[in-house]
């Protein structure tokens, strides 16, 4: 299986920014993490992350067309407000999970909504970076 897992900006800051919210361990950590994970279960796993809306939206678009079967993506801020972003995801129909780090819905108001997570088949959130790896097994499983 081919799997994606998008992060937006700021999530490269990982281990530097907010770290009471989002921990200690660094984006390159995250990596290894999801390297692991593709070695252990035997899929092919491509990690993208860019700060740029327009960028994540191209590489949702490429996705269509290369073969991709399955999206995590961690939208970070864009979560609250792209509806650029939202309508890239709506417009393919693999599997599609939204994770954050962090429980957003223990945060400030803003972060309480998702306009991406109702195009997704699932959201995981409040789960440290275990969620892309719970991400992932969903992808998996469907």
């Amino acid at each position: 299986m081919k799997l994606l897992v998008m992060n937006g900006p700021n999530l490269n800051f990982l281990g530097i920014r907010e770290k009471s919210v989002y921990g200690t361990q660094d984006y390159n950590y995250l990596l290894d993490m999801i390297a692991k994970k593709g070695e252990e279960c035997g899929c092919q796993i491509e990690v993208f992350q860019s700060n740029h809306e327009g960028a994540m939206i191209d590489r949702i678009q490429e996705a269509y067309f290369d073969g991709t079967e399955g999206i995590v993506i961690n939208p970070g801020a864009y979560t609250h407000y792209s509806y650029a972003i939202r309508d890239a995801l709506a417009s393919i129909t693999v599997t599609k999970v939204e994770v954050h780090i962090s429980d957003i819905s223990q945060r400030e108001e803003f972060r309480k909504v998702s306009v991406t997570a109702p195009v997704c088949d699932r959201q995981i959130y409040g789960h440290g970076l275990e969620g892309y790896l719970e991400a992932i097994d969903f992808c998996l499983k469907k």
